[in-house]
């Protein structure tokens, strides 16, 4: 019983991090052209550039991330009527 109730959470948890992947790179991409470079061109940054860039870009998909999961479980608390449980195992 306790294998197929974690193959279950492994098949969501695989089922979210497809979108959710998708999300962060698009975060990422929007921040690094908001910031007046190419994506697709950050080899031609100098490498100490691009790596504080990049960091930077990481750290602003992150809060927004967490900012879509925090909503989310607002809206499933409001929908369902019960306290959402943390997905990252972080309350």
């Amino acid at each position: 019983m306790f294998e197929g109730t974690r193959m279950s959470n492994k098949t969501q948890t695989d089922s979210l991090e497809a979108p959710l992947a998708q999300l962060e790179r698009s975060l990422i991409d929007e921040f690094v052209r908001a910031r007046g470079h190419d994506p697709d061109k950050l080899t031609d940054l100098p490498a100490h550039e691009r790596k504080r860039l990049l960091a930077d870009a990481s750290v602003y998909a992150s809060g927004k991330l967490t900012e879509v999961e925090a909503r989310s479980h607002f809206v499933d608390e409001i929908h369902g009527g019960m306290p959402a449980t943390p997905k990252s195992g972080v309350e």
